[in-house]
């Protein structure tokens, strides 16, 4: 069944780091697997593609193989199924033509319609939006018992929806994958690649802390306490105005420790991106506070968001979206664990269900769920981001499953295996990563390009069918669906 577009559809209009607009591959041109390539950092000669015919002018749902649901336009003969719970497979109308991947589809535009929430439908409609409106106004003279409740009710059903795929989706790793694997069998032999984190690690976990009342910012210290005695140190997204004062000393006994401040909205109020015109005149004020807070990074307040609008946020790095939503105001999803671009603007997304989620409208008060994704997130080598509001942690109930968290991930530090970095560390690599190059040298490949020193080259294989990574400067094969259960 064609999905029906949203009204908001095609509203999306995001450039490319050069400041140009990423074009679909026309049939019989030859074109290069962009976002596939700045995945891997692999060498671009791997990566040429054509598209096998015409594309539709309807974007729809469809499979690429059994672990990737995609959506936009395909060729025009791959016409989508009466059932949308069966979506089509395209993988088997993928050949070969002169080691040259001939696919059904344009991946770049793919990919992107996944990552920046080009799909239906991810933001409010009409009615949403005008009870969105009583909510905020009423939120005042509400207790958190009434906002529960609210909450509980917008998120009704929400097991019934199956995209994106909750508790975590890793569509776009999916994709990536299935074209290294299908451009490896095309290529024979191995393709190198830029791994993902430095020195090796296999995946990376990143805590932040969104500072939402007067009791939260004092409980920051406190808080700071308890990561520090399991030696993980996090960012604090504060809140420049209305909701409490914000001294300069507050933000300095942070840095002084190691920890990270980042600008959390303007004031709270859910209403950032109601109106373009209103944002404007907001993000001035924002991008104002983030020059004098020293602030790199930012976060919307609630997780709203409006991607096409990122080119106003004068930060390096966003914090805001999530990797599935089914249980937030705003729902969808970026379906990725990675780090990526928005123009020039680096996406953390958030890959882990925040506490307030877990506490509060899921009725957990056990780590289950978080071990359950960070399973999954490694599983694809990926980015594993926490929120956690010392606001809900300051009761001994809910901080005492932060504290077990806490007591994981300090497990899991032990291995070695894992990067634990704040934000700005994370998106200090991710820009370096995204402007190194692999070289022929002699028989083998070498990275340049800043930070070389801490990357690692890996060779992507396939194994008895599978594909396996194997890290260079180790020899060490990491399989596609690693077996973690002995950390997690």
């Amino acid at each position: 069944m064609q999905a029906a577009p949203c009204a908001h559809g095609e509203r999306y209009n995001v450039r490319l780091r050069n400041g140009t607009v990423p074009r679909p591959a026309d049939e019989d041109e030859l074109a290069t697997l962009e976002t596939v390539g700045n995945h891997f950092r692999c060498p671009k000669e791997f990566l040429d593609f054509r598209v096998s015919g015409p594309l539709s002018a309807n974007s729809g749902f469809f499979r690429f193989g059994s672990e990737a649901i995609c959506y936009g336009r395909r060729v025009r003969e791959s016409s989508q199924p009466r059932s949308s719970s069966s979506f089509r497979d395209l993988l088997p109308q993928v050949s070969t033509r002169k080691s040259r991947l001939v696919l059904p589809f344009d991946p770049n535009e793919i990919i992107d319609n996944l990552r920046l929430e080009r799909y239906p439908c991810t933001q409010m409609g009409k009615s949403e939006k005008a009870l969105k409106s009583i909510y905020y106004q009423l939120r005042p003279f509400t207790n958190r018992t009434l906002r529960i409740g609210a909450q509980k009710l917008r998120a009704a059903n929400w097991e019934k929806r199956k995209f994106p795929q909750w508790p975590v989706d890793t569509s776009v790793e999916n994709i990536c994958e299935q074209i290294l694997t299908l451009a490896l069998k095309a290529h024979g032999g191995a393709i190198p690649f830029v791994w993902f984190w430095p020195d090796g690690a296999r995946g990376c976990v990143s805590m932040s802390h969104d500072v939402e009342t007067k009791s939260g910012r004092d409980f920051s210290t406190q808080l700071m306490d308890i990561d520090d005695s399991f030696g993980i140190k996090a960012s604090f997204q504060v809140v420049p105005e209305e909701r409490y004062e914000v001294t300069s000393e507050y933000l300095d006994g942070i840095r002084a420790r190691g920890f990270e401040i980042c600008v959390q909205d303007l004031n709270h109020d859910g209403r950032l991106f109601d109106d373009r015109a209103e944002f404007e005149r907001r993000v001035a004020m924002i991008n104002r506070y983030g020059r004098e807070f020293g602030a790199s990074g930012f976060r919307s307040a609630v997780l709203y968001r409006n991607l096409e609008w990122y080119q106003d946020l004068a930060f390096s790095f966003d914090m805001t979206v999530p990797n599935v939503a089914p249980l937030d105001p705003q729902r969808g999803g970026c379906c990725t664990v990675m780090p990526y671009f928005i123009g020039n603007v680096l996406e953390l997304p958030l890959t882990t269900v925040q506490d307030y989620t877990l506490f509060h409208v899921l009725n957990e008060r056990s780590i289950d769920l978080w071990k359950a994704q960070l399973k999954t997130i490694f599983a694809k080598n990926g980015l594993a981001t926490f929120l956690i509001h010392p606001d809900y942690v300051i009761e001994s109930e809910t901080q005492a499953v932060y504290r077990e968290l806490l007591r994981e991930l300090s497990e899991l530090r032990k291995t070695g295996t894992i990067w634990f970095a704040i934000p700005s560390d994370i998106n200090h690599w991710w820009r370096m990563r995204s402007r190194m190059s692999i070289v022929k040298d002699n028989k083998s490949w070498r990275i340049l390009g800043e930070g070389a020193e801490r990357a690692v080259l890996a060779l992507a294989k396939i194994v008895d069918g599978q594909l396996v990574y194997e890290l260079v400067h180790t020899h060490q094969a990491t399989r596609k669906a690693a077996n973690i259960e002995s950390i997690c």
